[in-house]
């Protein structure tokens, strides 16, 4: 058990560094509260800087610094390709998905393929089932991570109350102010982030002797137990804890058990483009930028930002093991159960231990506070996005009558039942061992069909409704045998053979690889099953393809023809009060509810109804996707540049 080393200069760090991001959340939080597009797209009034700070904030949470750090440590530098293949997609995002995304005018990426298909079966689908990705990968993950660390730094706190404590503060900055509070916290957030990690970064290379030594010492890095016994036949661990001969490749084998380079080329890619193309928590960040060009410079920013993990996360957890290689390369089971809990290995704690035993008082308190906003960062985002879904695709479909009022309050009741239902998973996340190759598992059982569909609803106006849902339902079928028949075999320490073989199709076909015939099983169905049913009109498609995104023709939207069989839910009822009393009447507690549920009183010009001229000529500019011609090039040449320095560095290590 590691003892708290924490020194009085640290407790003022991680209370100046809360007393500020605290304050710099209500303030910001004060502008854009009193509205649904306030709330959940920021006003869509967010210049480039924050846009892309908050799109590497909301991704890299302190699952990365325990989960990164930790296949780092285990097995080199390859667990950097996952950092790599995102600057390709990110160029995606900003050039192929955000401008058909808001030239359609949506808030979440549900309501793109309600207008895109029409029906809601396919929405209120998607709708669910990232609620549950949310659940059971990014806040289960985060929990786990800030409790590796949280339990390695503190352990005379009770980690209930721990993470309690930090679930409290991200509840507390999404429900009272928004996504405007999430994006100005996430850039504070990043910037401590960036700081204190490239100081630990530049302290761990000098006290292991520098790169060139690094790339020696980690091959060196055994534990005692497989130094003193690597020779015992009859010792069961002797092979375990040694780095693979590989570990300073990012390409490798296509058998390789870990990264195999065709799942990471392609099965990778398609994961990648499923998070950062149609995934609620990232997309919301490129809609809530004021214009298409903003969108795009946040998406090169966030790219640019991309590179560092390598070198701030993954270089220092193997720095770790060179520096503790009994107690992060631990090869015997008893020793890591010892050491961290963990019976299946210890390198989950490789940048929590490097951060306690390397740095001094003070920025010792820093990087447990950039831990704590990492933590934080990633939650609120999550909160405010899966608020967002549930209350604008789900609740309205519940509660057909509901006024802007009620759908504000539920998007903060919405937060409170997730703090709850992350607080009972505590238990059962910190059973999951191999973090990272978790998430990215569940991700490739789960996300392919999505990615499918999406990529097929831009790209190919013949796909329509029925064969984006069957290729969504058979897609998640196929992806939940494999999931369930995956999780069924319990996960076997080195040295231990498992008492229950694995059949070849689990063992031999990787998560990388299975999700690439996921993909194209799902891709399959859904052109098949498109193409023997009646196309959908073009009348229906303006704006809400690639190919029709600069149209100006007037769309219907399928919604509207099926409104007339099945009247909608009425329009917003734009009310300045959850109650029908005066605002001046009110008692101070209901004035004070009314404002943490963001009901604020408004006066003058904001008290006045919006003319249908005014509201279509803002609802013109919110959607356009016109861009200067020298924006235009300045940011297609700095796209190029990006990938070329991104290819250059994938090369340089393969």
């Amino acid at each position: 058990m590691v003892e708290s080393k924490l020194h009085i200069g640290d407790i003022f760090v991680i209370v100046g560094y809360f007393v500020a991001v605290i304050l710099v959340g209500i303030i910001s939080s004060c502008r854009n509260r009193g509205s649904i597009g306030g709330y959940f797209l920021a006003g869509r009034s967010m210049h480039w800087i924050p846009v892309g700070a908050s799109l590497f904030a909301s991704n890299i949470g302190s699952g990365h610094f325990v989960g990164l750090a930790g296949s780092g440590a285990a097995s080199g530098i390859g667990i950097a390709v996952f950092e790599l293949n995102a600057i390709f997609i990110l160029m995606m995002l900003g050039w192929l998905f955000v401008p058909v995304y808001i030239a359609a005018g949506v808030f979440t990426m549900p309501e793109y393929l309600r207008k895109r298909f029409g029906g809601q079966r396919i929405r209120i689908y998607l709708s669910v089932l990232a609620l549950l990705l949310y659940v059971f990968t990014k806040i289960s993950a985060d929990l786990y991570s800030g409790a590796i660390f949280l339990t390695q730094a503190l352990p005379e706190l009770n980690l209930y109350v721990a993470i309690i404590i930090l679930l409290a503060v991200a509840a507390i900055f999404t429900i009272g102010g928004g996504l405007t509070a999430v994006i100005w916290t996430d850039f504070i957030q990043t910037l401590i982030m960036i700081v204190g990690a490239f100081i630990l970064m530049i302290m761990s290379f000098i006290e292991v002797g520098g790169y060139e030594a690094l790339q020696k010492k980690f091959f060196e890095a055994w534990p005692n137990t497989t130094v003193n016994n690597w020779r015992n036949q009859s010792y069961p661990y002797a092979k375990c804890g040694i780095p693979p001969d590989n570990s300073w490749h990012l390409v490798r084998a296509a058998d390789d058990g870990g990264l195999p380079w065709p799942g990471v080329m392609f099965g990778l890619t398609i994961s990648s483009i499923w998070y950062w193309c149609s995934d609620q928590v990232i997309v919301q960040r490129a809609l809530a930028a004021k214009n298409m060009a903003n969108a795009k410079a946040g998406t090169l920013l966030a790219g640019y930002l991309k590179f560092l993990p390598m070198w701030l996360i993954v270089f220092p957890g193997m720095i770790a093991r060179v520096l503790f290689p009994n107690k992060i390369a631990c090869g015997d089971p008893d020793v890591c159960e010892e050491v961290c809990g963990s019976r299946s290995g210890c390198t989950n704690i490789a940048y929590p231990t490097l951060v306690l035993e390397l740095m001094p008082p003070g920025l010792r308190g820093l990087m447990l506070a950039v831990m704590m906003s990492a933590l934080i960062s990633s939650l609120t985002s999550i909160f405010n996005s899966s608020s967002t879904i549930f209350t604008m695709d789900i609740w309205r479909r519940i509660h057909k009558n509901a006024s802007e009022v009620e759908l504000m309050i539920v998007g903060r009741l919405c937060v409170i039942v997730l703090v709850g239902v992350g607080i009972a998973w505590i238990p059962i996340v910190q059973n999951i061992s191999e973090l990272f190759h978790y998430i990215q598992a569940i991700t490739s059982f789960l996300a392919p069909p999505v990615c499918a569909v999406y990529v097929l609803a831009v790209f190919w106006k013949r796909t329509n409704e029925p064969g984006a849902f069957w290729g969504l339902m058979v897609g998640l079928v196929v992806g939940l045998v494999r999931f369930i028949w995956e999780y069924v075999y319990p996960a076997v320490p080195c040295g231990e053979e498992a008492r229950d073989e694995k059949p070849d199709v689990i063992s031999k076909v990787h998560y990388l690889h299975f999700g690439i015939l996921l993909c194209g099983i799902t891709t399959i169905v859904t052109v098949l099953v498109s193409l023997l049913t009646e196309p959908i009109d073009d009348i229906h498609l303006q704006r809400l393809t690639f190919w029709t995104r600069f149209s100006t023709l007037r769309r219907i939207d399928l919604s509207e023809v099926e409104n007339e069989k099945n009247p909608p839910p009425p329009p917003l009822e734009r009310k300045t009060s959850i109650v029908d009393e005066p605002y001046e009447s009110l008692p101070w507690y209901k004035k004070m509810c009314e404002w943490i549920c963001g009901i604020e009183k408004m006066t003058g010009k904001e008290a006045n109804t919006m003319s249908e001229a005014e509201l279509r000529a803002l609802e013109e500019k919110q959607t356009s996707i016109v861009e200067k011609t020298w924006v235009r090039r300045v940011l297609n040449i700095n796209a190029v540049v990006l990938m070329t320095l991104a290819v250059f560095l994938w090369g340089f290590f393969a």
